[in-house]
């Protein structure tokens, strides 16, 4: 290990332990200023609203970690739940084809927004606005701008609302959403971390060019992390819609950037070539405490957005100050 790599990785830990000790300093200070937000039920908020962000989020920095960028997993998201709900009650399909179908339909997306960064050469940023427009105008499309209710179907609402851990350990009544959420951090850890598509993941972001001339095929390594942020970005759908028993066509805009934000935050670099899966989740805890106490405290929602566009630069520009110290 060389003193490059070595400095690489410690800086990565300091990154992890700055933003876990904000999340803690940020917790501290809400519930001093408001008794309501370590309620239980408060609690609980958190971690629905954490879980599908979070999910979002994970797609999101194997794809920065490319040194791309993708704006469409908001509308992925909704268009995956609108497919997998018009499936299920127009279409007459078992829960289980539905599901299967949604995924499909957000790993489909995934990987044409990859096949246009790749093949086609085509601007991450403009390619996955593309996507970001076709699948936000399909969704009203597809529903007839209207709602799509699953009230009816029997289950769907326990993918996200009932606690399998709450069966077997009465005391932590934690919703299958947040079981997911992290289900889904420990895979996306595992994959970027002891799998070569991990490795080709962070060998893309730091010198493509480098890892192209020794032969690896670099276009389809980025098509499939594109592919498996769509995957994410459809099983984030799946919670949402079976947390609000529908699936909302007009839902989606302002997930891309709450994504982003959490993986930023978390130590992603926009340049490529560096972040983690639990830097992401703890960018991900951030941004909900931070909307949540925000909330709690009355304070408007326009200035809850100020709030985390200031955060987001104030990432970024950190960010760029390591990158220089490190050059």
């Amino acid at each position: 290990m060389n003193g490059m790599t070595k400095k690489m990785i410690a800086g990565d830990t300091w990154r992890k332990m700055l933003a876990f000790a904000s999340l803690l300093i940020m917790m501290i200070i809400f519930s001093l200023l408001s008794p309501n937000f370590f309620q239980p039920d408060n609690l609980v908020a958190i971690m629905l609203a954490t879980a599908v962000n979070g999910v979002l989020a994970i797609g999101s920095t194997f794809v920065i970690i490319t040194a791309g960028i993708d704006l469409s997993v908001g509308f992925v998201m909704t268009f995956s739940s609108v497919i997998c709900a018009l499936s299920i009650t127009r279409l007459g399909v078992p829960i289980g084809a539905g599901l299967a179908i949604g995924l499909l339909t957000g790993t489909v997306c995934g990987m044409l927004s990859g096949f246009m960064v790749a093949k086609m050469k085509i601007a991450p940023f403009i390619a996955t606005l593309g996507m970001m427009m076709v699948t936000k105008g399909l969704s009203l499309v597809v529903s007839g701008t209207k709602p799509v209710y699953l009230s009816k179907v029997a289950f769907f609402s326990s993918i996200s609302m009932d606690s399998v851990l709450g069966i077997l350990f009465p005391s932590f009544q934690i919703p299958n959403a947040v079981l997911v959420f992290f289900l889904a951090a420990i895979a996306g850890g595992f994959i970027l971390n002891k799998t070569v598509m991990g490795r080709y993941t962070f060998a893309v972001g730091s010198n493509e060019e480098a890892i192209r001339l020794s032969g690896v095929n670099v276009d389809k390594w980025k098509i499939i992390v594109y592919a498996f942020c769509g995957f994410l970005s459809a099983v984030a759908g799946i919670l949402l819609s079976s947390r609000l028993n529908s699936a909302q066509p007009a839902l989606g805009t302002g997930y891309e950037t709450d994504a982003i934000a959490a993986a930023v935050i978390g130590g992603a670099s926009l340049s490529g070539g560096s972040g983690t899966v639990l830097g992401t989740v703890i960018g991900a805890f951030i941004i909900s405490v931070l909307t949540n106490g925000l909330r709690i405290l009355s304070v408007p929602q326009e200035w809850q957005i100020v709030v985390t566009g200031l955060i987001i630069i104030g990432a970024v520009y950190m960010d760029i100050q390591r990158r220089k110290k490190r050059s």
